[in-house]
């Protein structure tokens, strides 16, 4: 748990145990400065006193077990050096172009791929004549890893206002096709004791404002990453998963796609469900989207750093948080109030600034209604 965030962990407890001890200082000094019978409500200030002094040891002392750990764990690990790359190959899943990066344990997979990871008779890459071409004799034998890189959001929005096509065309990429691809070379990485790493997103997890469709699948891809770690541990496989922060890609920043699924939206929404959320509230969503997309970090050497981590070391994690503020992000979410982490989704994603078009109407009918009732109880003070 310690090695799971970017920022220590032993950080979050220097920061929970000041808080803390901060409150109780403070309610301390409250007892003190109350009249006795307020104390003695609260109970005695001796006890106060003594919870104080040996809470706050406490948790100096958790804190510095944390540290300590945290050192330990990190000096053992650097003292192991990453697994040699030489004569191991890796598939990578993404688009028809090669991806942004290459590794050099990847052998001869800078080779463009037309295999649709979505097509059922595509998948099974071992089988089908491309798969015989590029698949077969000494590349099968040297196969090491398998990274699914291969992720889709077709489009956002609330989830009443979402297409079934768009849930169905996110699961098919983010779920079943890493599932069919997985399945499809597992044989072969079995054998290897190799290394599975797949990409997901901090959406699978936490509910993002406007990503249900994507979220769902990736939440899906989620369980299965930890369910195959699991059983394919005693093979000597290592499955991780890779959460990375935001990220700009040519998808994301692909204006076009995005103006033509908002417009395919509009025109497949019934007119009822329009007139209810409104076509300003449904285009400052795709704006904020824009905007969010067109500020996201364009340098992927985060991701890319990651990725050859959970390859190559000798003792690779189940997650890895690749980029800035992810580890604070699912400190708050697991940690935090509910209340404290939704709003903390909110202004981080989507900073909405208008609500549907039907609380608006029904905002501005409460407000005169309440006026209405005022003027009515002043006319009756009158009288």
């Amino acid at each position: 748990m310690i090695e799971n965030y970017n920022i220590p962990f032993w950080i979050y407890l220097a920061v929970v145990s000041l808080f803390v001890g901060g409150a109780m200082k403070k309610i301390l000094a409250c007892h003190l400065s109350v009249g006795p019978t307020l104390v003695a409500w609260l109970g005695a200030t001796v006890l106060v006193e003594r919870l104080w002094v040996v809470c706050l040891p406490a948790m100096l002392l958790l804190v510095l077990l944390a540290a300590m750990g945290c050192i330990y764990s990190r000096s053992r690990t650097a003292q192991l050096p990453n697994l040699p790359a030489q004569g191991k190959a890796v598939f990578i899943t993404g688009k028809r172009s090669p991806p942004p990066f290459t590794l050099r344990c990847a052998g001869n997979l800078n080779k463009e791929s037309l295999v649709d990871v979505t097509d059922p008779h595509g998948g099974c890459f071992l089988s089908n004549p491309l798969g015989e071409h590029m698949w077969g004799g000494a590349w099968m034998k040297r196969l090491w890893g398998l990274v699914n890189n291969a992720g889709v959001c077709v489009n956002f929005g609330e989830a009443e206002l979402s297409l079934m096509s768009t849930f169905r065309g996110c699961m098919e990429v983010n779920f079943f096709g890493t599932v069919d691809v997985t399945k499809s070379f597992l044989p072969l990485v079995r054998q290897a004791k190799g290394r599975i790493v797949n990409i997901s997103s901090p959406a699978g997890d936490q509910p993002f404002p406007c990503l249900a469709a994507y979220g769902a699948s990736k939440a899906a891809l989620n369980l299965f990453t930890e369910t195959l770690r699991h059983e394919l541990n005693p093979w000597g496989v290592r499955v991780s998963t890779i959460l990375p922060s935001s990220y700009k890609t040519a998808t994301s920043t692909n204006h076009a796609y995005w103006e033509q699924q908002h417009k395919l939206l509009l025109q497949s929404l019934s007119p009822a469900l329009l007139e209810e959320y409104g076509e300003d509230y449904m285009t400052e969503t795709k704006d904020l989207f824009h905007s969010f997309s067109e500020h996201a970090n364009p340098d992927l050497s985060p991701v890319i750093n990651t990725i050859v981590k959970a390859l190559l070391s000798p003792q690779p994690q189940a997650r890895y948080y690749a980029g800035p503020g992810i580890g604070l992000m699912y400190f708050i979410h697991s940690y935090c109030p509910f209340s404290i982490s939704n709003r903390f989704l909110q202004k981080l994603f989507l900073k909405k600034s208008l609500v549907p078009r039907a609380l608006r109407k029904q905002s501005g009918l409460d407000m005169n209604l309440g006026l209405h009732n005022n003027n009515n109880e002043e006319k009756l003070q009158q009288l």
